[in-house]
């Protein structure tokens, strides 16, 4: 079976405090967005795990394997083949591994047929990573704690048109969290999306964009340009090094060229 795991957007991004365990709660919004990688499982006499497309470096076990992993020492599942189409870029706040990774359980439960609930697969999902559960059901959703506690919460972005950047700058997760400043937002993420779209520029904050903006200038210039071309609202995704533009203008959208796009296009919701 084929599946296309998309990439997210954070719609705000706040770093409420360090936990003793030395991860960080926040509070954010995340949306899926129509950009997507390409997984293909299939049953196979052993099992085999390609990746093509984006090049993932640094060696080590990808995640659509772990998940594999996971599966079949709890269930004792067949082999399969995984090919993993990676065209959302690594390490650019789009969480485009996690997406992967909870994709495979969807596949392997279809495959396997293992009737797993929407509470078993966020479980499973959050022993790959903070952002893994999300994926289970990609409706908009308020993420807290260390990203994994979520609340769906009614959005809708579907009449504007997006536009999409990355420097191919990699912005590694502690890095990103080197200088920010925790506990500064008083307005949670939630309160701020209910409101006009008009009013976020003003409201909703990445608390990523000053430490990662100070060593990398060329991403903020990115974010400038896209209010310079008429967004709407403008934000770095996650901690970095993507940027995002939403449009309530198409021809302003469509127009919009860089070398650092990567996609452009009407926000509706995947099919």
């Amino acid at each position: 079976m084929i599946l296309y795991p998309p990439a997210k957007i954070n719609l705000g991004l706040n770093i409420l405090r360090k936990r003793e365990d030395g991860y960080h709660d926040i509070d954010s919004c995340m949306v899926e967005i129509p950009f997507t990688d390409i997984l293909e499982v299939t049953m196979s006499d052993s099992f085999e795990f390609l990746q093509t497309g984006i090049e993932i470096s640094g060696g080590g076990t990808n995640l659509c394997e772990k998940a594999y992993q996971l599966l079949q020492n709890e269930f004792d599942i067949g082999p399969v083949r995984i090919h993993l189409r990676k065209q959302i870029p690594v390490g650019a706040g789009l969480g485009g591994g996690s997406a992967d990774a909870t994709y495979t359980l969807l596949a392997l439960n279809h495959l396997f047929d293992l009737q797993l609930s929407i509470q078993k697969l966020k479980e499973l999902s959050a022993e790959l990573g903070s952002d893994c559960p999300f994926f289970v059901e990609g409706l908009p959703q308020i993420a807290q704690g260390k990203g994994e506690i979520l609340a769906p919460v009614e959005l809708d972005l579907s009449d504007l048109y997006m536009v999409l950047l990355n420097t191919g700058i990699h912005v590694g997760t502690k890095e990103a969290y080197d200088g920010v400043s925790v506990g500064v937002n008083t307005v949670t993420i939630e309160e701020i999306v209910q409101k006009p779209i008009e009013k976020w520029k003003d409201l909703l904050k990445n608390d990523f964009e000053t430490s990662v903006f100070q060593r990398y200038p060329e991403i903020q210039t990115l974010k400038e340009s896209l209010y310079q071309s008429g967004a709407i609202y403008a934000a770095m995704s996650g901690s970095g090094s993507s940027v995002f533009g939403l449009f309530t203008n198409k021809v302003a959208a469509m127009n919009f060229n860089t070398t650092h796009l990567i996609y452009k296009g009407r926000f509706k919701k995947l099919l």
